[in-house]
C-alpha cells in the first residue's frame, strides 16, 4: 500500500489536501521493479490548473502504455504547502508513487505561458534538484521542457537540460530508448545529452555559445558541441488519427478549472491573426477525421462519468466536419444529460443554431473576439472579421434569445491610434443598439454587454515579433482613455468595461522575447519571493523591479526598443515550419494595413507545405 508523501497533521492544515494524495480515477500505477524508466511530467502551476492541461494528459497517456514507462504527475505545490516544505525540508513529489522527484529519471516541464517561470524553479528547488543545469550530477533527473513557450527557451536555458520543439507524440520514445542504451552502456549524462542532440527537435542549450555586440543585441549563436545542430526544427503529427488519444483521462478528486471531458478536434488554423502565436508554430492545421472523433468521445465520456464535453481547437469554426460531429454529440449524448461546450467559434448562422442546441439560453452569453476597435485595425492584425459580420452575428443571436455578450479586444497593438482605441466603446455600443432595435415585448431583459482589454504582448514567430511594446504607465492612459469614451455611450447602464493589470503585461513581455541573460533576473526574482506571478493576488511588482536593477537588465531593452529586419532573435535557431521571409512579409503587409487570405482561400507560401500534410494538401486528396 502506498504511503503518502505529507503527514495527516500536515494535509489538515493546507488548503485541499486533494491536490497532493493522488489515487484519483484512471491515474496510473505500476510496480517499479517492471520499469525502466521513471518521468515525472510537471505542470508548473496549481493542480487544478494543471488537471486541466489536455497535452500533459495525452503525453501522461501515451507513455503509461509503453509497459517499460512509468509517467507520473506532478504540479506546483500551492503557498501554504511551499511555506511548510521548505521549513521542513519535505522533497516535492510525484502524485501517483508519492515518490520524491529526485529520483526519477526524467522531469518533464511543460511551459504553457511565461508567468510560470519562477514556478520552475520552484519545483526545481523543492525537488532538490540543482537549478542550473551545469550544476547537476549523473544522480540528477534530466530536466527536460516542452510546450509553446518552448519556441523560445533562451530565458530558461540556464535551468533545463534539454528542450523538446514540438509535438510530443513524434521522438519522445526515441529519446527515451536513447536514454536506456546510455545507461546500459554505462554511459554519463553528458554521454546521453550528445545521443538527445541528434535527434531532430531536440535543443540542448548546453551545447551552444551566444555572443553579444557592445548594444546588447546578438552577434551569434552557434554550437560548441559536434552533436548540436545549427537549426533545431519543430516536429509534428502529420497524419492526426495515426496518433493515440486519451482513453481513461485521469479524473480529478476536486473540481479543476475545466472539469469535463476535452475533445481536439484538429491542429493548427488556418486564420494567419499577426499577432497568435499558436496560429503559428502550430501550421498547418490538421483534422482529425469524424469516425476517430466518434470513437474517442465514446471511450472518454463512458471512462470518466462526465456530464459534459469540450471540442478543443484554435478555431473550431474551420474544422469541415463540425456540423457531422456536432449532430452526432447532439444524438448519442444530449439525452444522456451530457452537456457539449463549442469554445472558439466564429459566430454565423451555423454556429447560433448549433449553439442553441446544445446551450440553455438564458444562462449563456456569446462570446466575440473582435481584437481590435476600428475595422482598418483588425485589418493590420489580419482578423479577417468585418463589422458587419460582427453586428450580424450579435443582431441573430438576439433574434434567438441570447442577451448577453461578451467582447475581447487588445490594447497596444501596432500602429493603433485613439480612434482605434475609442472604437472599442463605440463597437460595444453599436451591438447595444442592435439588441434595442428588436420590439421590445420580443426582448429577453436587458442587454448586458461586457467588454474586456488585454495588453498586446509581441510573441517570437508571428509577424508582430517586430513590434515595440510600451511603458506600464502608457497602457493604463489607454485604459483610461477606453473607459472615459464607455462613460460616454447612450447605452453606458448596458455596457461594461474591464481591463486586465499593465504591470503583469510588461513583465511578459520580458519574458517572452528575453535571452539567456534573462535567466539570471528569473532567478533573482524568484530568491526574493516571486511566485504564481499569473495570480494576481501573489504577483509582486516591486520584486522584479528590484531584480531588474540587481541584474543590470533593462526592460526598455526587451520592450520599447526599436528592432531592425536583420536582427537576430533568441530563437533564430528553431525552424518552425513558418519562415522569416514570411513573417517579414506579413509584418510589412500589416503596416500597409492589408489582409492576407485564409489558407483555404489561398496558399502565402509561409514554409508550412514542407510538412507534407494538412491543409496544405486538401485539394490534392
Amino acid at each position: 500500500m502506498r504511503k503518502l508523501a505529507l503527514s495527516d497533521e500536515i494535509l489538515l492544515k493546507v488548503e485541499k489536501p486533494a491536490r497532493y494524495i493522488g489515487g484519483e480515477v484512471n491515474s496510473v500505477m505500476k510496480e517499479l521493479s517492471e520499469t525502466d524508466v521513471r518521468f515525472a511530467m510537471c505542470f508548473p502551476d496549481v493542480y487544478e490548473i494543471g488537471m486541466s492541461h489536455l497535452g500533459m494528459q495525452i503525453i501522461y497517456d501515451m507513455f503509461n502504455r509503453r509497459e517499460d514507462i512509468w509517467c507520473e504527475r506532478v504540479y506546483s505545490p500551492w503557498t501554504d504547502l511551499d511555506k511548510i516544505m521548505k521549513e521542513e525540508q519535505i522533497p516535492l513529489f510525484a502524485l501517483e508513487s508519492q515518490d520524491p522527484v529526485k529520483d526519477f529519471d526524467f522531469l518533464g516541464i511543460t511551459l504553457q505561458y511565461e508567468m510560470c517561470y519562477t514556478n520552475i524553479l520552484q519545483v526545481l528547488d523543492l525537488s532538490q534538484i540543482p537549478l542550473h543545469t551545469a550544476d547537476r550530477s549523473d544522480s540528477d533527473p534530466i530536466v527536460i521542457g516542452g510546450g509553446p513557450c518552448a519556441y523560445n527557451p533562451e530565458p530558461l536555458a540556464d535551468f533545463f537540460d534539454l528542450f523538446y520543439i514540438g509535438e510530443g507524440e513524434t521522438v519522445y520514445f526515441d529519446l527515451i530508448d536513447r536514454y536506456n542504451e546510455n545507461k546500459k552502456n554505462g554511459g554519463s549524462r553528458h554521454d546521453f545529452l550528445e545521443m538527445a542532440a541528434e535527434i531532430e527537435g531536440i535543443y540542448v542549450p548546453s551545447f551552444y555559445d551566444v555572443i553579444y555586440k557592445e548594444d546588447g543585441t546578438i552577434e551569434s549563436f552557434l554550437p560548441n558541441n559536434s552533436h548540436g545542430k545549427e537549426t533545431i526544427k519543430k516536429q509534428i503529427v502529420v497524419e492526426m488519427d495515426e496518433a493515440l488519444y486519451i482513453d481513461k483521462p485521469v479524473v480529478p478528486f476536486i473540481k479543476a478549472t475545466q472539469d469535463r471531458v476535452v475533445l481536439e478536434i484538429q491542429r493548427g488554423c488556418i486564420r494567419g491573426c499577426r499577432f497568435c502565436q499558436a496560429g503559428n508554430v502550430y501550421r498547418p492545421l490538421r483534422e482529425h477525421s469524424l469516425e476517430y472523433l466518434k470513437d474517442y468521445a465514446y471511450k472518454m465520456l463512458n471512462a470518466t462519468g462526465y456530464d459534459e464535453i469540450s471540442l478543443s481547437s484554435l478555431s473550431s469554426s474551420d474544422y469541415t466536419e463540425l456540423e457531422g460531429l456536432v449532430n452526432f454529440l447532439i444524438d448519442e449524448f444530449k439525452e444522456k444529460g451530457v452537456n457539449i461546450s463549442l469554445p472558439s467559434l466564429r459566430i454565423d448562422a451555423f454556429s447560433l443554431d448549433v449553439m442553441s442546441k446544445v446551450q440553455d439560453i438564458r444562462k449563456s452569453s456569446l462570446t466575440f473576439a473582435p481584437e481590435a476597435g476600428s475595422q482598418r485595425l483588425r485589418d493590420v492584425i489580419n482578423k479577417g472579421l468585418t463589422e458587419e459580420v460582427i453586428l450580424k452575428g450579435a443582431s441573430d443571436a438576439f433574434q434567438g434569445g441570447w442577451n448577453r455578450v461578451k467582447l475581447y479586444f487588445m490594447l497596444g497593438l501596432p500602429t493603433e491610434t485613439v480612434e482605434d482605441m475609442e472604437g472599442i466603446a463605440e463597437l460595444a455600443e453599436k451591438i447595444a443598439e442592435a439588441y434595442y432595435k428588436i420590439p421590445k415585448e420580443e426582448r429577453n431583459g436587458r442587454v448586458s454587454i461586457v467588454a474586456s482589454s488585454s495588453f498586446f504582448v509581441p510573441k517570437p514567430f508571428t509577424p508582430f515579433q517586430w513590434a515595440s511594446m510600451f511603458q506600464k504607465d502608457e497602457y493604463l492612459e489607454k485604459a483610461y482613455l477606453v473607459k472615459d469614451k464607455f462613460r460616454q455611450m447612450l447605452n453606458k447602464k448596458s455596457l461594461k468595461y474591464n481591463y486586465h493589470d499593465a504591470d503583469v503585461t510588461v513583465l511578459e513581455g520580458v519574458l517572452a522575447r528575453g535571452d539567456r541573460k534573462v535567466a539570471a533576473l528569473i532567478e533573482e526574482a524568484y530568491n526574493n519571493g516571486a511566485i504564481y506571478d499569473s495570480w494576481s493576488e501573489h504577483f509582486k511588482y516591486g520584486v522584479w523591479m528590484e531584480a531588474f536593477e540587481t541584474t543590470g537588465l533593462s526592460m526598455d531593452f526587451y520592450n520599447t526598443r526599436e528592432r531592425s529586419l536583420d536582427e537576430i532573435f533568441p530563437w533564430d535557431f528553431i525552424d518552425c515550419g513558418v519562415s522569416k521571409e514570411f513573417l517579414i512579409k506579413e509584418w510589412q503587409t500589416a503596416i500597409n494595413e492589408e489582409e492576407t487570405p485564409n489558407c483555404r482561400q489561398k496558399c502565402s507560401a509561409c514554409g508550412a507545405m514542407k510538412f507534407g500534410g494538412g491543409v496544405c494538401y486538401e485539394a490534392k486528396n
